[in-house]
């Protein structure tokens, strides 16, 4: 039984060595080939997430979270489409580096839409990757390649901006969010959702916050909402009413 557990628990990586198995019994040479190429990846992998995940603790504590969302967040316009498309391209290393700075995006206010940008970017038009595309294929392929693909890029951003949103995502967003709801008050009579539907909406029977709160103006609508809510469920936090 603690096998079958264990099992289940690492399916992945049980699969994985299954196949690996499977291969070195079928062909031992393309075997080692692929142990060969997983190591190198595995050790490329060491050698760059460590500051990978040194850039996004600088992140987290130094950049401000108003700096975030003025440049990639929902309100930051086409100038942040511009300047997450600019982060993608000079960016350095692995795609795979890119997954954890754009977490850490996100939690800082980062839009979605944003995020697809700076993704894409950096998986298929980065300035060295021109460069070497341009040397061998010619700057006329490169650029009209380069044109239509951001022009993809921003459609795709846009079209997933649209259908998958932040509390869709496996991401905590609560340490970044000055307003949230408790589930366990809350009995889904909602008021909330009728004063400020641009913050709360219904999500199972229950209200669930949508959007960061900006400017003193707004807080003050969302503190009413606080005051009448009668179960009590609205936490507007202390740091949020200071700023």
């Amino acid at each position: 039984m603690k096998i079958v557990s264990l099992i289940k628990k690492n399916k992945l990586i049980f699969l994985v060595a299954l196949t690996y198995i499977t291969v070195l019994t079928i062909s031992p040479d393309k075997a080692m080939a692929s142990v060969k190429n997983s190591v190198y990846y595995l050790i490329e992998m060491v050698q760059v997430l460590p500051v990978i995940f040194l850039f996004t603790v600088v992140i987290e504590a130094l950049v401000p979270k108003e700096m975030i969302m003025r440049g990639f967040g929902e309100k930051s316009g086409f100038k942040g489409n511009l300047l997450a498309l600019l982060l993608g391209s000079i960016s350095a290393g692995p795609i795979y580096a890119a997954f954890p700075i754009s977490k850490t995006l996100l939690g800082k206010g980062a839009s979605i839409s944003n995020i697809v940008i700076i993704l894409s970017a950096w998986a298929v038009i980065k300035v060295p990757m021109l460069a070497n595309e341009a040397k061998f294929l010619g700057v006329n392929f490169m650029i009209v390649r380069w044109v239509l693909t951001v022009i993809a890029i921003f459609v795709m951003a846009y079209i997933t901006g649209m259908i998958v949103k932040k509390k869709d995502l496996p991401i905590d967003l609560n340490k970044t969010k000055m307003l949230e709801i408790k589930d366990d008050y809350c009995i889904g009579c909602g008021l909330c959702v009728k004063m400020l539907p641009e913050y709360y909406e219904m999500n199972n029977d229950k209200a669930a916050v949508i959007k960061t709160p900006e400017g003193k103006e707004v807080l003050q609508g969302i503190q009413e909402t606080v005051e009448k809510c009668p179960s009590k469920a609205i936490i507007l936090n202390k740091g949020a009413q200071a700023s």
